[in-house]
């Protein structure tokens, strides 16, 4: 019975705690400390539910526990009046209501985007927001994040303090940003979102292709989003983008964990529910467009195309092509162009994506890219330059962190072998 409790109190944390965090930062205006009282909710009800049932309304409970001890928290600060004047009403008065003010869930909403935006402000380094945004945001625990990102348990959870102290540091108000800053904040929150999920896609280091738990967190994260700013077309590109990707996760692993690649995958596996979804985000998306579309509708756009294919060989590889062509205008990234060389050799040979490759070699970050061996290799073996490609594969090999893509690297390479 205490284990179904407990069972419980993880589920309604997993689903309560950003707006428990959201609703508490509001109050207090400050991320860590709500963070702090959150916790102290969570303790109560570890030490309550087990014995006395857990509560209809779980959420309220946890609300109204939390805020009780947000308001002894500030009538013992020194600072108490000027406080109330900022809240805004005579804590005193309200205390008795306060189930009555969680239950009207009042502006709940606008707490949660503010939220993400503090979670995600640009004062942080990447590496920061993406945790903090799991912690806060995800309700996943430090030892969780951690063992995500693959780093010792003491270390994720320094990043996290330090992010919350920078945040303090940095007096970042908890605010939705408007006008020019929207935009650019907004470009930083879907960026958070996206590396999440793509480190749960393709794992960068670690014995695992995907970790498909960030996966699932990174999409719950960018359907909260969507909720929150329905009329932000890019939010619905992410959205779109990330339900078309996570509609092959089935398929891109063998029995054993090995990697599968995207021509050789059973289309058969692909996940028919999400790919609808992801389509129906990418119509939302594209029906708010005033302008050019955003580099999120655009890469939904090339995920669509290989959705639709009911083979690999009926993708429209033109199209895809001519998309990544406007994706790398918008972005001026060699990663897109990389992709691109790959649409262009689909739809006009390894000659025409060898030639894009060799431009690529020039520039700074892409020395070290194992992708960029890795798919010169693939054109170099399509071209029978089995010698070149067999070199190429090998360098790719020596340059990822994951041991399941230097297996399949290494694999290639082996494969090619000149003729007798």
């Amino acid at each position: 019975m205490a284990t179904d409790t407990h069972r419980a109190i993880e589920a309604v944390w997993r689903i309560e705690s950003p707006r428990l965090i959201a609703g508490l930062t509001r109050l207090i205006r400050d991320v860590g400390t709500a963070e702090e009282l959150a916790q102290d909710a969570l303790v109560a009800a570890l030490e309550q539910w087990p014995s006395e049932g857990v509560p209809k309304n779980p959420g309220a409970w946890l609300m109204t526990t939390a805020k009780r001890r947000a308001i002894d928290q500030i009538r013992r600060n020194e600072t108490f009046k000027r406080k109330v004047e900022e809240v805004g009403r005579d804590l005193e008065e309200s205390t008795p209501d306060i189930g009555e003010m969680v239950a009207s869930d009042d502006g709940i909403g606008d707490d949660l985007l503010r939220l993400v935006f503090v979670a995600c402000h640009p004062v942080l380094s990447t590496e920061a927001r993406a945790a903090l945004t799991l912690r806060l945001l995800g309700g996943l625990s430090t030892d969780e994040i951690a063992r995500a990102f693959l780093v010792p348990e003491p270390t994720m959870a320094q990043r996290i303090v330090r992010a919350k102290k920078t945040l303090a540091k940095a007096n970042v108000p908890f605010e939705v940003p408007q006008g020019e800053e929207l935009a650019a904040r907004l470009s930083s929150v879907l960026e958070v979102v996206y590396l999440i999920f793509n480190e749960g896609y393709s794992a960068t280091a670690g014995d695992d292709w995907m970790r498909p738990a960030l996966c699932e967190d990174a999409l719950r994260l960018g359907r909260i989003l969507a909720r929150l700013a329905p009329r932000e077309p890019e939010v619905h590109g992410l959205v779109a983008l990330m339900e078309i990707q996570a509609s092959r996760a089935a398929a891109r692993t063998g029995p054993r964990g090995e990697p599968i690649l995207l021509a050789d995958q059973n289309r058969a596996r692909w996940d028919q529910l999400l790919i609808r979804r992801g389509l129906a985000a990418l119509e939302r998306a594209e029906a708010l467009i005033d302008g050019k579309p955003g580099p999120y509708v655009l890469q939904a756009s090339i995920a669509a195309c290989h959705a639709r294919a009911r083979r690999f060989e009926d993708t429209d590889w033109e199209r895809i092509a001519w998309l990544y062509e406007h994706l790398a205008e918008t972005t001026s990234s060699p990663v897109v162009e990389l992709n691109r060389a790959v649409a262009l050799s689909m739809a006009f040979g390894p000659e025409t994506g060898l030639a894009l490759l060799d431009q690529l070699m020039e520039f700074p970050s892409m020395q070290n890219y194992h992708l960029l061996p890795s798919v010169r290799g693939d054109f170099l073996m399509k071209l029978g330059r089995l010698a070149e490609a067999r070199s190429e594969f090998e360098r790719a090999a020596s340059l990822t962190r994951n041991e399941r893509e230097r297996t399949l690297l290494l694999d290639r390479a082996a494969a090619c072998t000149e003729p007798a």
